[in-house]
């Protein structure tokens, strides 16, 4: 139990540095900008009660916040994902349910489901995100296909983390 806590406060730094320091300086066209901090709340078991789900979600936006003048727009959005994910992960609940010290993984319930999981993460903290950052109607299809480009772009950098850093399971027979 305490090297998993150990290991999630690792995870919430890691993925705290890498989204300042690399991916925040990653602005391809003003059209693309990759937020792999959501994963962090994304990756917590499902166990995690709501209320620890809500402050790991608000600190992880506040410090992105912080160093990139946003003035509450990633805790807001953070926060919104960390409210939202028990019922995400109830729309694809397998029929057993899940088991309650695992956490969702590509290699936990393999591709399929990880991509719904993820995408749909993916594109409601970046639909919200970006539309509270415009919040004017004249930038809406400048801001649609920031939110489409920008959420392509985060998924394929979720899966790619989950494929290095997480290792499979032996598989069930």
């Amino acid at each position: 139990m305490t090297s998993d806590i150990f290991k999630y406060i690792i995870s919430f730094f890691f993925l705290l540095f890498l989204q300042i320091f690399i991916l925040n300086n990653i602005q391809l066209s003003g059209y693309i900008n990759p937020y792999l901090y959501i994963l962090f709340v994304m990756m917590l078991p499902f166990s995690t009660p709501i209320w620890v789900l809500l402050i790991s979600g608000f600190l992880m936006g506040f410090a992105i916040d912080l160093f990139s003048d946003t003035m509450g727009l990633h805790a807001a959005t953070t926060v919104l994902l960390a409210f939202i994910r028990k019922s995400v992960l109830n729309l694809f609940s397998p029929r057993e349910g899940y088991e309650s010290n695992t956490a969702p993984s590509l290699y936990y319930l393999g591709f399929g489901w990880y991509i719904w999981y993820a995408g749909i993460m993916v594109v409601v903290h970046h639909f919200t995100f970006f539309m509270l950052e415009a919040f004017r109607i004249q930038e809406f299809p400048f801001t649609i296909i920031r939110i489409a480009s920008s959420s392509a772009l985060t998924l394929a950098l979720i899966l790619l983390y989950q494929y290095l850093i997480y290792k499979p399971r032996s598989l069930k027979s």
